[in-house]
Parts: C-alpha cells; structure tokens; sequence
C-alpha cells in the first residue's frame, strides 16, 4: 500500500514561508522514498504570508504600495483582493506594515515602534473599494496597542492639553481622550474581520508587554513601562469608549493591535485558524493521509498557545495520525508538545551556529532534515514488511515435559 504524507508547515521566520518550507519537505522525502504520495498544505497563522497565501489560494489579487514602516521609514507593503467572493473583500497583514523584520536589530525599541502603517494599509483597501477587510496578526515589531492603526484613519488620540500624541507605546501614557470627530466614515459601512491569536490578552501579568515585549528588544525596565502605559491606554478606552479591552481574547495580538482594531475602529476578533482554514484545505486532506509532517521556527512551551503544529496536531489527532514535527529551534517546555499530539519533533540544526549562518542555511538544513526522516520511515517499512512465521507463532504451552535442557533445546531447533 501506497503511503501518503501530508506536509502541512507553518514559515521560517526571516527565511523561508510556508511554500518554501513544504518544498523543502517534500524534496528530503522523495530523496528516499521517491513512491510515496506527498501532498502539500503550507499554512499561515495571521503573521507572514497571510496575504499571498490567502491571495494564491482563491485566485486573487495581489497590490503593491509603500507606507510608513514601524520606525517610521517608508517600506514596501502589499495587500490584496480574495478571489471568489460575493462581497469585495481585501485581506493584509500587519506583518507587511510593522513586522518585526521591519525594525533594524539596533532600533528594535517597542516603546518607540508604530502600527502607523497597518491603519494605510486599511485606508487603501478602502480607496480600492472593499467591502469587507480580513487582517492577519502575528510577527509585530509593535507594541503600540494599534494606537498607530488608528492614528492613520483619523482617530485623535489627546493628551490634557488637548495636543494629539506621536507614534508609539512611549506616548499612550500621556492619554487623556479619545476623539473619534475626524475618524474615517468608510469604517463605519464595511465589515472588518481579524485573525489574530486567541490566547494573547493586551494587560495584566500574561499581558503582551510582558510576555512579547522581551522578544522585540525590549528591557526589564521598559516591559514594565509599556505594561503601564497598557494598563492607562485600556482604561482610557473603557472611560471614553465603554469597552473593556484589558483581557478581551485576541486583544494583546500583535503588540495590543487586537484591541485598537476592536475598541478604534470596530473589528471583530476572532481565532486565527476560524479564519485561515476557510480558505485552505489542511482538513480536507488530513482524512486521506497516513502520517502528517508540520514545521516551525522554533517549539516550546508557548507552542500550544495557537501555534500552527499545536493545531495540526490537533486536528491530525482526530483520525488517530501521527505526526512529526521539524524545528529550528527546540525551547524551554518543549515537551508539553507530546501531550498536544505531536509524537516527534527534531531540530534541523546539526551543530551549534550564529542565527545568521542557520537563517541562510535553513533551506539546506530543513531538506537534509526531511530526507533523514524518510530514512527513518525507511526503516519502519523494513520492520512492518519483515515476515517470520516463529515471531508471529501465538504462545502455546508445551504439552511435553522436558527432563533436560538439550532436549528442551534440540525442541525449539525444529520449529
């Protein structure tokens, strides 16, 4: 019987996507196994290539433009059109306005970065007609709680004086009022729906700032800081707006972008995958596979936390599957992941390497990886195919006594 391997991975940040990863996959397979059937489910958590992806799968269309990056340089975005829909619907994400690889490593200050560019991004989608917006969280370079977002579809964000605030976390401690006057009035005709982590909330001790901020350079001191100016940029909303966004699900995506797309221009949040899997076609391929084989950048303990091999093993456990995992990086608590589903993880790092050097090798790396697990499933046929009627003989007592042990022996040479 002919094995069939579904690859369903998640992108290497900084390196390859998803495509790029499942290539790969495929490629170290077929070296060893070149008779199996392998079929190909990149996927996207909201974070990088939610646009092109979701673009490529409908049949789409995909618009280039520029906006104001996170440290507020003009860079190179996109967003597009979802083929196939009756309502006019744009899908972006935020990655490709404020993306962590958007912040040069020595200005990576989440105090002073800005989603300034995502609400642009909006704001053209609206200019080109849509009249429904998809927008992807994940791999934010932010921490501005979507202050910036709002900023650049006209919401007012007042200090005591009445002066409007810059860019950045920095500023939202300053807030006194939220002005919604010169706000921009298509957001109040088109439906805006966000794929964004579920488990992340904007404040308190699992807050964004606190869990994230450390990833997005910042200090102890600064985490604390941004904590704080969390904590009164929630309160303002709740004051001025009547909304609670302080432990709403999804609203710490993105550096608290969750809760400004929320609260400042009346999103719905919703759980990444509720959306992604519409558009792909991971649960109609699981059915028909006998091993499925996911990957990341990195597993650990947050790996459960909406993470896409958490949820493909999730939903690979349904038909009792198993599942391989290969990582660059294996982290602290890594192996919680056995309880979520996953029965192997492996990195595919074969010595110890500077980031730069395992960034432009993970091509290389992550095939090499793949075809080893081929090897391995190599090894399994070999195992199941062996046939030997002696093992396979159902236990039975001897009906004889022996008095000795050569005759007990001279017994067992005549099965």
């Amino acid at each position: 019987m002919t094995l069939n391997i579904l690859i369903a991975p998640s992108g290497f940040k900084e390196s390859l996507d998803a495509e790029q990863v499942a290539d790969c996959i495929a490629t170290g397979i077929a070296r060893v196994l070149p008779d199996v059937n392998i079929y190909k489910a990149p996927l996207v958590d909201g974070g990088e290539g939610f646009t092109k992806t979701l673009v490529a799968a409908t049949g789409g269309t995909l618009h280039h433009l520029q906006v104001t990056g996170p440290v507020g340089q003009q860079v190179p975005s996109h967003f597009g059109f979802l083929g196939g829909t009756t309502k006019k619907t744009a899908v972006l994400e935020m990655a490709a306005a404020a993306g962590l690889r958007l912040v040069p490593a020595d200005m990576r200050n989440p105090m002073m970065t800005t989603t300034y560019g995502v609400g642009e991004l909006i704001k053209a989608a609206l200019d080109a007609g849509a009249e429904r917006i998809l927008v992807g969280c994940g791999d934010s370079g932010t921490n501005d709680g979507g202050a910036g977002m709002a900023q650049a579809l006209g919401v007012k964000l007042l200090d005591e004086n009445g002066e409007e605030l810059g860019l950045g976390c920095g500023e939202l401690i300053k807030l006194k009022h939220i002005d919604f006057s010169e706000r921009d009035s298509r957001l109040n005709q088109v439906q805006i729906d966000v794929a964004c982590n579920w488990h992340n909330v904007l404040c308190g001790d699992k807050g964004v700032a606190r869990v994230f901020g450390p990833q997005k350079g910042a200090s102890p001191a600064t985490v604390e800081a941004m904590a704080s100016a969390l904590e009164h940029y929630a309160a303002v909303i709740k004051t001025d707006l009547n909304m609670d966004v302080r432990l709403i699900s999804g609203g710490g995506a993105s550096g608290g972008l969750g809760a400004g797309l929320h609260a400042l221009i009346g999103a719905k949040l919703h759980s990444r995958y509720d959306i992604v899997m519409q558009y792909l076609e991971l649960d109609n391929l699981i059915p028909n596979a006998d091993l499925v084989i996911t990957a990341e950048g990195c597993i650990d303990f947050q790996t459960p936390r909406g993470k896409i091999p958490a949820e493909v093993a999730k939903r690979a456990k349904r038909y009792n599957l198993p599942v391989i995992a290969l990582v660059g990086t294996i982290g602290e608590g890594a192996e919680i992941n056995f309880q979520q589903g996953i029965d192997y993880f492996n990195s595919i790092l074969t010595h110890p390497c500077q980031l730069s050097e395992a960034l432009s090798q993970t091509a290389t790396l992550l095939t090499n990886a793949a075809e080893q697990v081929g090897r391995l499933l190599l090894v399994g046929r070999q195992i199941s195919s062996f046939k030997n009627p002696k093992f396979n003989m159902p236990y039975q007592k001897p009906a004889t006594k022996f008095k000795t042990r050569a005759s007990y022996l001279a017994s067992c040479n005549n099965l």
